[in-house]
């Protein structure tokens, strides 16, 4: 009898949100991070508005630019996504399901959606809010899974991840929530794992302000844990 050899881990994606400057997000490019986030939340240190027109996002050539926006009205979505050319739409809110079945009406259908689910302590309330989601399993195409906040993300702050192992995750989710250098190691312990890290506010100089050597360096990080 032939033993199967175990299945290699896939290396996980890299989203790096928060951006605001022209050449840092080339530099990303050149670095081929999978996913560009820009924040249009105007309560944001990062709100990319204050930094970049929406012409110069359209003008960045790259199939993963993110627009992460929180309780924004859908007309208001689809004339950013437009007119910056954006490829997913990321719901950083409290958006319902309801909303959410409109936007995807709406929304050019090769723009895809991602659900934001924001992670406390109450087990309960994240089955509660996937249960939601279940039933949009057709309208969204990822969950992302960040520490709860009343600043809506950005804190630095992690939640604890072992508690991904005791829910039901219907489809592909993000990571996010106080990623580092220093708790990366720590991503073994899911079993369940994700398809992407978000990586925002510990890879910072200032708000907005990457970090490019330590974005190069966890790069290499997630390489050599596989």
């Amino acid at each position: 009898m032939v033993s199967q050899k175990p299945a290699a881990k896939s290396q996980p994606l890299i989203k790096v949100c928060g951006l605001t400057k022209l050449d840092q997000i080339h530099e990303l490019i050149e670095l081929k991070v999978d996913f560009l986030g820009f924040i249009f939340y105007e309560k944001s240190l990062r709100y990319v508005l204050n930094q970049l027109s929406l012409k110069q996002i359209s003008n960045i050539e790259y199939p993963g630019k993110v627009g992460v926006f929180v309780n924004e009205n859908v007309d208001r979505i689809i004339e950013i996504s437009e007119k910056a050319e954006l490829n997913f739409i990321q719901l950083h809110g409290d958006e319902s399901e309801d909303f959410i079945l409109e936007l995807r009406q709406k929304l050019n259908s090769e723009v895809k959606i991602i659900k934001v689910i924001r992670v406390g302590s109450q087990k309960a309330e994240i089955k509660s809010q996937l249960e939601k989601i279940s039933n949009l399993k057709s309208q969204i195409s990822n969950i992302l899974f960040d520490t709860d906040s009343k600043a809506f993300g950005g804190t630095g702050k992690t939640f604890d991840w072992k508690i991904l192992n005791d829910i039901e995750i219907p489809v592909p989710y993000f990571l996010s929530g106080g990623i580092s250098l220093e708790n990366i190691n720590q991503l073994s312990n899911i079993n369940h794992q994700p398809i992407a890290l978000d990586i925002n506010s510990k890879f910072e100089i200032d708000a907005g302000d990457k970090d490019l050597e330590k974005i190069k360096e966890f790069i290499n990080c997630t390489k050599s844990n596989l």
